[in-house]
């Protein structure tokens, strides 16, 4: 299937390679049959003029009137030959030029007639093979935009492309759906569909780098991941969004992740008290032996360091599942993030919201102690982590935690939030999932996008205090 596709661009071009060397022959031959014809008519136009001027010289009694009465006539006369004998070159090619406008017009179906034997008729049947190479080569074209969007259209990501102007080019049949509106996508300004979306996706739309966010359909919250990407085609600026919903593979990847850590709670379980097992049996034959003395204490030491080991391990997945109903109070911005400068050094970008948030302070010092953290590890040796309080719609706010690190590359941002998925290497993977677990108790949102000029921002949405 694949072959003869691959080959048929090689023919084509030694086609038009062969076509263009007839092309330059032709011309070639052409313009020497051309000029030929030009100098038989002059030379004949000379002799005419010779002739009719020296009759009338030698027997016309006004010498001067007649030679130049024999001058035009005979000028005219070799007018009239040389029109004759083009005439039909002319017509030629006049018919070559309107089937090369043709070619510009980008329709190749004119063809001209080549029952001529000349240089002309070998012209013009090369004329009828190019525009029969150029409509074979569109057909195939066409063709594979009719396979590529038909593999778009199936495509379950929203695809749009805009142009420099931000008008919308090409939309699938998933973007219709995710922006729904009473007219066709195409042919409209992106801006203009992008106001009518959720808040927290027109923000990202309305950014310039990848982002994963949440928003809310029909009562459910639904994850998607945005890619952007710029590109230039035949000169101008175009943009390509691919909106992916996310929901139903982080709900599988959760259900694999739990999986995952219900076996490796088996196994840790299994290998802490396969020795206290084997340490009870050890003092049980001991105590029946009465033969204990000076060993039992090293063998309850060995046993309670192996369930205080057992102790901690389980506590940092219960701590992860025992999350408390939020106490929401009101919070004053300006001592809140001074206390946590005092635990993670950062800027606040000023000025801060004059209205209070609403919130469980406890637990969102635990979310952005998480984020800090993490922005700092991200950073390296010079951090330059920021935090941004912003007020929102409907009296809530927005926290974002900026950093200048590397970033996350698409697969990282879009695992991000799932529980025990971490690139680090002591990394739990439960600090992104708990700071998602609060903020949803707390009936908010959070988003990670990558930071336009390097970095990450991390975004808390919070509902404002109820009216």
């Amino acid at each position: 299937m694949y072959s003869n596709a691959d080959q048929k661009p090689d023919s084509n071009r030694v086609a038009a390679e062969s076509s263009a060397g007839r092309l330059r022959r032709t011309s070639s031959r052409m313009s020497s049959s051309l000029l030929w014809k030009i100098r038989a008519v002059f030379v004949l136009v000379v002799l005419l003029v010779s002739v009719l001027a020296g009759l009338a010289v030698r027997f016309s009694p006004f010498p001067l009137l007649a030679f130049g009465a024999s001058l035009v006539a005979g000028l005219g006369i070799g007018w009239l030959i040389l029109d004759r004998s083009l005439r039909s070159s002319r017509r030629a090619l006049f018919a070559l030029r309107d089937g090369i406008q043709s070619f510009k017009d980008r329709d190749y179906t004119v063809r001209l007639a080549s029952n001529r034997s000349d240089e002309l008729g070998e012209l013009l049947s090369l004329y009828n093979d190019l525009g029969h190479l150029l409509r074979e080569e569109r057909s195939v074209i066409l063709q594979k935009e009719l396979l590529l969007d038909s593999v778009l259209q199936s495509n379950p990501t929203a695809v749009v492309l805009t142009n420099e102007r931000g008008r919308i080019l090409y939309t699938n049949r998933a973007a219709d759906q995710l922006f729904p509106t009473r007219r066709l996508l195409a042919g409209r300004y992106f801006q203009e569909i992008v106001e009518g979306c959720p808040d927290e996706m027109r923000e990202v739309l309305e950014g310039d780098s990848d982002a994963l966010f949440h928003t809310e359909q029909e009562g459910e919250q639904e994850t998607y991941h945005l890619s952007r990407r710029t590109f230039h085609l035949n000169g101008q600026s175009h943009t390509l969004y691919l909106v992916q919903r996310l929901t139903r593979e982080l709900n599988r990847q959760e259900v694999e992740v739990w999986k995952k850590a219900i076996r490796l709670m088996s196994h840790e379980v299994n290998n802490s008290m396969a020795p206290v097992s084997s340490l009870v049996h050890s003092a049980r034959i001991l105590h029946e032996k009465g033969t204990e003395t000076g060993r039992m204490p090293g063998i309850f030491d060995a046993i309670g360091e192996r369930v205080e080991h057992l102790k901690a391990f389980l506590e940092a997945y219960a701590g992860f599942a025992r999350l408390p109903k939020p106490d929401k109070r009101a919070v004053s911005w300006r001592p809140f993030l001074q206390h946590l400068q005092e635990l993670c050094g950062f800027e606040i970008e000023e000025p801060l919201p004059v209205v209070e948030g609403w919130f469980d302070r406890g637990q969102m010092e635990q979310v952005l102690i998480n984020l800090l953290k993490n922005a700092h590890e991200a950073s390296g040796e010079h951090p330059e982590v920021t935090v941004r309080v912003l007020a929102a719609p409907h009296a809530g706010c927005r926290i974002q935690v900026m950093d200048r690190g590397a970033g996350m590359d698409e697969t990282v941002l879009k695992q991000a939030l799932v529980p025990f998925y971490s690139t680090k290497p002591a990394g739990g993977g439960l600090g992104l999932p708990l700071c998602r677990e609060i903020i949803e108790a707390h009936n908010g949102t959070i988003r990670l996008q990558n930071r336009a000029g390097g970095g990450t921002i991390v975004t808390c949405f919070l509902p404002g205090r109820p009216a």
